[in-house]
């Protein structure tokens, strides 16, 4: 898969790249955010039309979720948001998302970066430059996508686009999964309650419709999809990582560098891989969780490959994907904790919220300055406080335990 990385110029417009004079383009556009089953069904079907016509598979990728550059800029009059802004609420960073769109057969991802100024375009604008500059022949949507200044470009308006001008078809695909739900204006992380071990239930499924009702008006709640970036976010704010993970079709993760801790875990017979606190990707609520931590390799090796292809490399896809598999010996069963350590807190002063994965094998691992991945399977409890190392330490081998017996089928 070939990368380009483009950058919108004050006013708006991008340089788009001529991808061939003679080869057509079957394109899709979004932001991806989780690649779940919604997003996997649109660039599949555009994968098989590309094959179909021999013309280029391409997904066009925004880099910032609009959701935040037009959150940030309600809030700040009009401006931008500060280009080293983390987006916490981002499900996947930019390089997942490159990484399964590879893996899925796109020849061409083109990552714009989004601003104000490029989302003030019309979406015939926006369609006209796809055909004129990528060659597009096919535009493949999800059946509620929405694009353009006001987001006016819907189905059907993009659909009377494509009728008057004969220029490029649109093919809409069903990627509305099992029907619709309700989510809050705002997802903040609630952990379930500390009496109540085990992977919560999804709270909206217990309410009745008056219940419901009175939810969705006190949490400014409104409808998206089922399959939905919104759906998973708000799943994992709340533990439900089971139900998540079968929005997304894989277990979710966040990425990030093995750094140095308190190195209390390894004194007590539990040694963790802590993780930065700029990670990539969503990190659920604090608890404990049953998952797997991967092994993707020295920091230095990812720094060595980005400095390609606009700053992401397709042979460093490759590696992370062999790591990652089934059976690699870079892969671990592990037992995951965030939080802020309640136990030692009081005593150490140190109250950041921290990631820390124990791997349940009996080698020793030696992962500081080694990007990992981290994935997650259950949930098994909220975050409690011990009363001390040993009862810390019987339910550590406890977690370990029930970790081991929910990876053993991978």
């Amino acid at each position: 898969m070939k990368i380009a990385t483009l950058t919108p110029d004050v006013s708006g417009l991008v340089d788009w790249p001529l991808l061939s004079r003679n080869k057509k383009a079957v394109v899709t556009v979004g932001t991806f955010d989780g690649m779940h089953r919604g997003h996997q069904a649109v660039v599949r079907r555009v994968v098989e039309l590309a094959r179909e016509t021999d013309s280029f598979a391409v997904a066009v990728m925004f880099d910032r979720r609009p959701a935040m550059v037009h959150g940030y800029a309600a809030a700040h009059d009009g401006a931008e948001p500060p280009a080293d802004l983390r987006d916490t609420q981002a499900l996947t960073s930019v390089r997942q998302r490159l990484r399964m769109l590879d893996h899925m057969g796109v020849d061409h991802a083109l990552v714009v970066h989004y601003d104000c100024a490029f989302a003030a375009k019309s979406f015939r604008f926006f369609l006209g430059q796809l055909v004129g500059r990528l060659g597009m022949r096919t535009l493949v949507l999800g059946s509620d996508a929405t694009m353009g200044a006001g987001r006016t470009g819907d189905i059907k308006a993009i659909q009377a686009l494509a009728d008057s001008t004969g220029v490029f078809e649109l093919d809409v695909v069903d990627d509305l999964g099992p029907g619709h739900v309700r989510v809050p204006a705002r997802i903040d992380p609630v952990a379930p309650p500390a009496d109540k071990p085990g992977e919560p239930a999804d709270p909206r499924e217990n309410m009745n419709k008056a219940e419901l009702r009175a939810w969705s008006k006190a949490n400014q709640g409104h409808e998206v999809r089922v399959w939905s970036s919104s759906n998973v976010r708000y799943l994992l704010s709340r533990g439900c990582v089971k139900a998540a993970n079968e929005v997304l079709g894989y277990a979710h993760a966040v990425e990030g560098e093995v750094v140095h801790g308190e190195q209390r875990g390894r004194t007590i017979g539990f040694p963790t891989a802590n993780l930065t606190t700029d990670v990539e990707g969503y990190v659920p609520v604090d608890g404990v969780y049953a998952g797997w931590l991967v092994d993707l390799g020295p920091v230095e090796q990812k720094a060595s490959d980005d400095s390609h292809s606009g700053g992401f490399d397709t042979i460093g896809f490759d590696r992370d994907r062999a790591r990652m598999a089934t059976g690699s010996q870079w892969r671990w069963p592990a037992a995951i904790s965030i939080g802020t350590k309640p136990t030692y807190s009081d005593e150490t002063g140190i109250a950041d919220r921290v990631i820390e994965p124990y791997c349940v094998t009996p080698d020793w691992l030696e992962l500081y300055g080694h990007r990992v991945r981290v994935e997650f399977a259950g949930f098994l409890r909220p975050q409690i406080k011990f009363s001390g190392t040993d009862e810390l330490k019987a339910a550590l081998k406890d977690y370990a335990e029930q970790t081991l017996a929910m990876t053993r089928k991978d």
